[in-house]
């Protein structure tokens, strides 16, 4: 665990809102040289605190209207590897993230679809037919928005 100072927590919520500042601009809004943001920054990367950069698409915007999370309970019976299951549901174009996790279901998926018959569509001919499927919930998204994290 690194050692953050609070120069450090407010570049990190500088960067976590908008990742493209410059260390420049960080380094005025801080009272630090560019240098030396750079620097902290660097240091930061290097530790593993800040992973790598990307930007964060509007589906909407590209065409994508409907996101629909959905819980994949794995049937027991087929005996599929985990690493089987993650390596074909990654070959998914319209799966945005996998997460492995603990309750009711074995994974949560973020799939994007145009519309709900290019969802039933993916659900049909892609998600059930993944090796070792299950039962599966679908949950479609309403709305979204980004809510501060704890720093």
């Amino acid at each position: 665990m690194i050692e953050l100072d609070d120069i450090d927590r407010k570049l990190i919520t500088s960067l976590a809102r908008n990742a493209r500042q410059s260390a420049s601009a960080l380094g005025k809004r801080y009272g630090l040289s560019q240098p030396a943001t750079w620097r902290r920054i660097k240091r930061l990367e290097e530790a593993g605190v800040l992973g790598d950069q990307r930007l964060r698409l509007d589906a909407q915007m590209l065409g994508f209207g409907v996101t629909v999370f959905l819980g994949i309970k794995l049937a027991r019976k087929a005996h599929v590897s985990l690493e089987d299951f993650e390596r074909a549901v990654a070959a998914i174009p319209e799966v945005q993230t996998v997460e492995h996790i603990l309750g009711l279901y074995d994974y949560r998926l973020r799939v994007v679809a145009r519309d709900l018959p290019d969802f039933e569509r993916v659900l049909r001919r892609r998600i059930m037919t993944l090796p070792g499927a299950g039962e599966v919930e679908a949950n479609v998204l309403l709305s979204e928005e980004r809510l501060a994290g704890p720093l």
